[in-house]
């Protein structure tokens, strides 16, 4: 937090300023409270909110480890609070279409789904906050890894996908974990979820591309296969002689919660019950060994100063093969990886400084 000087008491007009929420929700009483701040704040704010008899907007991921979504989740459900999570993408009409073409034998039978994701972060990215690239601060869980805020759509929509969101939907996680840039948390990461439906779901994620491009979900099947570009809505059906795109409009999160205040029997696009497997997801990554360094050998530096950042050579085709073969990188023979780590939903969790 920044003190309110006179610059920042310019900028802010007649907008109400508070050094606590409390204090704001006290003099604004809104109908509506949004939280896009540091991860591991989300908990307290929301039931701040909430018992103050304000509805929720909160920003992905929900909360950094399984025990406080719990918290968060009864607390919200105590105080009888609407609560949306900011999963934008999770509003989109393109989930409908890619899940009504599977349905209708599109492409044959699903034999998984995967997730390439390659973006940069530099120094400036890393330095923004105490807490960016980092899995604990002061022994408190953040969890500010590529795999749970950079590239959580990519794995809350494949869940979606799937229709593996809710409690129960799990079987297992396997985890990789790596980083190139001088971080705690990974920026190289994939994961394989196997549904308790027997789906596989492959995500592979880097923040040290050497060509950044938007992530991409691919359904695989017996017949064919469906590329989703979350970011764009864009639905790409490949079958046969068939090769056609189609773009999908996502609702706004914030307009579909105030519709939802206005008419309660409205359900709401992203309750947090709609977010239960991708915390299972966090957890998985919270309990696994901390991400091993890429060898220098691997990397190179790339910018100076705020722009400094790291490249892995043959990161962007690693990741692409990990979401076409459905396999993680250790399997694909990437000279860095090591054995992924297994969770199983339902395991107790690690102590909370893991």
């Amino acid at each position: 937090p920044r003190p309110l000087d006179d610059e920042l008491r310019a900028l802010a007009g007649d907008v109400p300023v508070a050094a606590s929420l409390d204090e704001l929700l006290a003099a604004t009483s809104p109908d509506v409270t949004i939280i896009c701040t540091p991860i591991h704040t989300h908990t307290d704010l929301a039931l701040t909110a909430a018992r103050a008899g304000s509805a929720v907007l909160l920003e992905k991921p929900p909360t950094p480890t399984l025990a406080e979504f719990d918290r968060l989740v009864e607390g919200i459900e105590s105080t009888g609070a609407a609560c949306q999570i900011g999963f934008q993408s999770l509003g989109s009409a393109a989930i409908g279409r890619v899940r009504s073409l599977v349905e209708g034998g599109a492409i044959g039978t699903v034999r998984g789904i995967g997730g390439a994701c390659a973006w940069v972060r530099d120094a400036s990215y890393y330095g923004r906050a105490s807490w960016a690239g980092r899995r604990s601060v002061d022994g408190v869980p953040v969890v500010d890894g590529a795999l749970t805020n950079p590239f959580a759509h990519a794995v809350a929509t494949a869940l979606a996908l799937a229709g593996a969101t809710g409690a129960g939907s799990l079987e297992s996680i396997e985890v990789e974990l790596y980083r190139a840039n001088p971080i705690e948390a990974d920026d190289t990461s994939c994961l394989r979820i196997r549904t308790a439906d027997g789906l596989v779901v492959t995500i592979a994620a880097t923040l040290a591309a050497e060509h950044p491009r938007d992530p991409a979900l691919v359904v695989h099947g017996s017949t064919g296969r469906i590329t989703l570009s979350y970011k764009t809505g864009e639905v790409r059906l490949q079958a046969g002689a068939v090769d056609e795109t189609t773009t999908h409009d996502a609702a706004d999160l914030l307009e579909d919660l105030l519709a939802h205040l206005r008419d309660r029997t409205r359900p709401l696009l992203v309750p947090p019950s709609a977010t239960r497997s991708f915390m299972e997801v966090v957890e998985a990554v919270r309990c696994a060994p901390d991400p091993a360094e890429v060898p220098a050998a691997h990397r190179r530096a790339e910018g100076e100063g705020t722009t400094a950042h790291q490249v892995v050579p043959g990161i962007d085709a690693l990741v692409d093969r990990a979401a076409e073969e459905l396999r993680l990188f250790s399997e694909l023979g990437a000279p860095w990886a090591t054995a992924p780590a297994v969770r199983r939903p339902g395991a107790a969790p690690s102590p909370v400084g893991h």
